[in-house]
């Protein structure tokens, strides 16, 4: 009989099936590599429904620790990450539940509109402006996820953010595809209201031009003009003054 794979680098090239096995049989190997390679799509599963990221990773922990002790149960009739998925789901719904902050999710697909927060600016450590852009667009883009309702938002994270196609979301949710593509749809104008609302009042502030760099380029234009002598239409010497 073959030497079985111990090492995460070793077994990083197995199906989850296959680690689903090894784990049965004792692989913490295995084990973790399962939560490396699905740690992403869950943690996003999870936020979307609790909108809180220490939340989310409760829910996460005990999704993890439900699924290991139920290993047995999986039978690879759906994929690990639908499995998965599915008790995420049901984790977060429980959490969110028993806080009482929940709506019904069938209840929410009646609604047109959520509240459209305003997206503040955030202070980044970083000068460069294309840096701090791609971080405000980012900023803009998460809160407007959240400020959509759950079955949408939930929905929109799994097949826009994650990727997955509408079977899968309807797997791993319980839901009807059409009603996937319903919810998603739906996501997708309220986005769409929310970003354009945040976009138009923003526009004054678009193409900055500000210090350090406003700064360093007046300096070195005024450098070049004073290298440039009298000639120029601003003398050298008005400029030192």
């Amino acid at each position: 009989m073959p030497e079985q794979p111990t090492s995460e680098l070793e077994l990083s090239g197995l199906v989850d099936a296959e680690l689903v096995r090894l784990a049965r049989e004792g692989s913490a190997s295995a084990l973790r590599l399962i939560v490396r390679r699905h740690n992403q799509q869950l943690y996003r599963v999870a936020r979307a429904i609790v909108r809180d990221d220490a939340e989310a990773e409760d829910v996460m922990q005990e999704a993890y620790l439900s699924a290991f002790r139920h290993l047995a149960k999986f039978r690879a009739d759906a994929s690990l990450s639908t499995w998965l998925t599915r008790i995420v789901v049901n984790k977060a719904v429980d959490r969110r539940q028993r806080a009482n902050i929940m709506l019904p999710w069938d209840t929410l697909d009646r609604i047109e509109q959520p509240d459209v927060a305003v997206l503040p600016d955030r202070a980044s450590e970083f000068d460069p402006e294309r840096t701090v852009a791609r971080s405000q667009i980012r900023d803009l883009l998460e809160r407007a996820i959240d400020n959509l309702p759950e079955p949408f938002r939930v929905v929109f994270v799994m097949r826009m953010v994650e990727q997955l196609d509408t079977k899968e979301t309807a797997s791993a949710l319980g839901l009807p595809e059409e009603t996937v593509k319903t919810r998603l749809h739906r996501a997708k104008k309220l986005m769409r209201k929310q970003v354009q609302t945040t976009l138009a009042s923003a526009l004054t502030d678009t193409f900055p031009f500000q210090d350090p760099r406003c700064a360093a380029f007046t300096d070195a234009l005024l450098a070049r003009l004073v290298e440039g002598g009298t000639d120029q239409s601003v003398t050298a010497a008005s400029l030192k003054r």
